[in-house]
């Protein structure tokens, strides 16, 4: 009784011309045998099951058949037969897997220097070769650089990027790619031809669409699916059979998510894992259609959709109409970000239908691109400036005590600064009032007024209150200038010697822009600031704190005389006792707890 040949092995590829999808290595390996150009070593590499291994023992038989080398053998070449019956001395495969040391590296070099016994190539063709150790590639770097002339090396392997880059640049690297699934299609249905199975073409795709693009794959599936249902096979036995997902469900499935019926979506879930399907492939198959839709939104065509039924075309030109671009990039990146995931969920099931409603929701939400465009939108259409709420100066309900006289305005302020009180007066800036309503007074449309309104020293306060506002890091420095005068539209700002540098932060084209406009805003259009160093004008003091204050005032009422009788002014005062709840109390103490998130440790009076 003969033993049975599998599909795979029964239909593998014999020549050239009967490899399916790779055609890019096919044409070049027959132009390098017809021209003589065969060099001394290649590398296949490529997913698995698309024909490595089949194309490095094709090559051989080009190389070793009786009247070769020559791209085109006849059947009955007896040194073929031999090859690909595995009987031939000439070709030795060997499996990378198994025969990874040094060891094996180094019988095969003594190997080398053997001459072939009737073939015109010693070829060696080592499968996986991304498994041999370190030191087996470095034993075999001297003897692939250069071989005798009758030694060829083939290797395959799916994983290149483990190959030594030294072993690398010293081969011919191939790439074959995944085969199409039209192509698998008319393969798998020839073979179902040739051994009398009735096969639905839904089948046929379904084959194709769960092989990922490798032949061998598929060729097995086959195998298996004749032997399971017998000469008939349909659709419904391959979805059953592999836990496939079948075109009508995945179109019920998007249907859902792209209307955002989370009802439906739970509910088709629910059938489709009763049924035992695969979660990571329905994603896949879900970023597969929603990858179509893409690139219909983008083409504007159905020319790059192939292999796809009249039912599909239908439901994507559809939900081309109702998405825009953007939602369909999101939906993918929320499926991508799902199927990632998925790797590494406990509870699979919840994780998909998370990633689903989360997919789902994207195509409502909007990205913070889409949001900053629609508030750039909204500024373009807000109302003109001459329409513009004012800005109002809010007037003190009583004028602000001081310890100084009062002084008229003047043009030339040669004493720029005071020190505060414990309460300063700082005008108020209102914001932007909202649009007056007919039941509210009319607001007074906004007029530009001249530095003569109001004297030096109210505009500086205001300007630095402002400034601390919209830009702390420059009231730093622009608190430590003193306004000596206006002159025209220009407030002359001198900086004492010993404070050049905190002038040269504000002297700079974009802090004066920021500080004209704000000068602007405060009804003064046009003013503009001159800095001077000033060799007349004395640092700034810190104003003093609340307890400093009454420690000074009270030492300052007692008799100088006292603390022994002596008038010597150096002399330093005795402690005063401070009240920890009225020094706890005070606004200034609270506010700085609350800035700096601190608390109160200990309460000392100072000497």
């Amino acid at each position: 009784m003969s033993g049975y040949q599998v599909i795979a092995r029964k239909y593998r590829p014999q020549r050239f011309g009967e490899v399916v999808g790779q055609d890019h290595v096919t044409r070049t390996l027959s132009h390098a045998i017809n021209k003589q150009r065969i060099a001394h070593a290649y590398l296949f590499c490529g997913p698995r099951g698309t024909g490595k291994t089949t194309l490095a023992r094709i090559f051989a038989k080009c190389l070793n058949c009786t009247d070769g080398p020559k791209s085109d053998f006849p059947e009955d070449d007896p040194r073929c037969r031999e090859i690909s019956e595995g009987r031939s001395l000439d070709v030795i495969e060997i499996d990378g897997a198994s025969n990874r040391g040094i060891e094996e590296i180094r019988e095969l070099r003594d190997t080398v220097n053997y001459a072939p016994s009737v073939s015109p190539f010693k070829i060696f063709i080592i499968d996986e070769v991304h498994m041999l150790t370190k030191e087996a590639f470095n034993a075999l770097l001297k003897t692939l650089e250069e071989p005798p002339e009758h030694v060829k090396f083939m290797f395959a392997t799916t994983e290149p990027e483990k190959v030594l880059p030294t072993i690398l640049s010293r081969c011919q690297r191939f790439d074959l790619r995944r085969i199409a699934a039209p192509q698998i299609v008319s393969q798998l249905k020839k073979i179902a031809d040739s051994e009398g199975i009735q096969i639905e073409e839904s089948a046929l795709q379904a084959i194709a669409r769960g092989a990922d693009g490798g032949m061998r794959d598929a060729q097995s599936t086959l195998d298996q699916l004749i032997s399971f249902c017998g000469d008939q096979v349909e659709e419904k036995d391959v979805l059953s059979m592999f836990g496939l997902t079948s075109r009508d469900q995945i179109l019920r499935l998007s249907e859902a998510i792209v209307h955002q019926d989370n009802l439906s979506i739970l509910n088709e879930l629910s059938a489709l894992v009763q049924n035992g399907k695969d979660l990571g492939r329905l994603l896949s198959d879900l970023q597969e259609y929603f990858r179509h839709l893409m690139i219909l939104k983008i083409s504007k065509s159905e020319d790059q959709l192939e292999g796809l039924s009249e039912a599909e075309l239908a439901s994507l030109a559809q939900h081309s109409k109702g998405l825009s671009e953007r939602q369909v990039l999101r939906l993918l990146e929320t499926l991508s970000e799902t199927d990632y995931r998925l790797r590494e969920a406990s509870a699979k099931r919840i994780a998909v239908e998370i990633g689903l409603i989360k997919a789902a929701d994207s195509l409502a939400s909007k990205s913070i691109d889409e949001v900053i465009r629609t508030l750039r939108d909204l500024k373009q259409e807000s109302i003109p400036p001459s329409e513009a709420p004012e800005i109002r100066q809010a007037a003190p309900n009583a004028p602000a005590r001081s310890h100084r006289t009062p002084t008229t305005p003047s043009r030339k302020i040669n004493t720029p600064y005071q020190k505060p009180n414990s309460s300063p007066q700082i005008p108020a800036i209102q914001p932007p009032a909202a649009p007056a309503r007919a039941s509210k007074p009319q607001e007074v449309a906004r007029e530009s007024r001249s530095p003569s309104d109001m004297d030096l020293s109210s505009l500086w306060k205001q300007l630095l209150h402002r400034v601390s506002k919209e830009n702390p890091f420059l009231h730093s420095y622009l608190i430590d200038g003193h306004p000596l005068e206006i002159n025209g539209q220009v407030i002359t700002v001198g900086y004492p010697l010993s404070q050049t540098d905190q002038m040269e932060m504000v002297d700079n084209k974009k802090n004066h822009l920021s500080i004209e406009a704000l000068l602007d805003s405060l009804g003064y259009a046009g003013l503009k600031i001159r800095l001077i160093k000033s060799d007349q004008i004395k640092p700034l003091e810190k104003p003093p704190l609340p307890t400093e204050t009454k420690l000074q005032t009270s030492s300052s009422t007692k008799d100088p005389k006292d603390s022994n009788g002596s008038n010597d002014p150096s002399h330093t005062a005795p402690k005063v006792p401070i009240d920890p709840e009225e020094f706890l109390n005070d606004p200034l103490i609270k506010q700085a707890l609350e800035v700096f998130k601190g608390r109160m440790l200990k309460v000392e009076s100072s000497t």
